[in-house]
């Protein structure tokens, strides 16, 4: 499997930025894709997951209400949108792949390489 990502750069507080992760390879006809992000000096942080098969998502608290995972089956793609970032939301973003419904790094097998997201005025 594997993720290319694209999106992120800078953007004013109150901006939005859309992030895209591209899937290719074999896949299973169950799988989940996560959105993480990393902050210097912080802990990889799992933000929001979506399944292939129904849809289903799951978001962090902090991030619930202001940003939005979305899947395009058809293009193997799958859309972080975020809304209304905040300074907090800096951080090095990745999307990943699972077998397994989760906001655990440690159960995502195959990573993409990371963008940068900077939210400063």
């Amino acid at each position: 499997v594997q993720l290319v990502q694209s999106g992120g750069g800078l953007v004013q507080p109150g901006g939005s930025l859309r992030l895209s992760c591209v899937v290719s390879g074999f896949t299973p006809d169950y799988y989940a894709i996560g959105w993480f992000r990393q902050a210097p000096g912080k802990e990889r942080e799992g933000i929001s997951t979506i399944l292939n098969t129904d849809g289903n998502t799951y978001y962090a608290d902090s991030v619930k209400g202001r940003f939005t995972i979305s899947r395009d089956n058809a293009k193997n793609t799958v859309y972080l949108q975020m809304n209304s970032l905040k300074p907090e939301d800096t951080a090095v973003y990745y999307c990943a792949f699972s077998e397994v419904f989760s906001y655990w790094p440690a159960e995502y097998d195959y990573w993409g390489l990371g963008t940068q997201v900077t939210v400063s005025s």
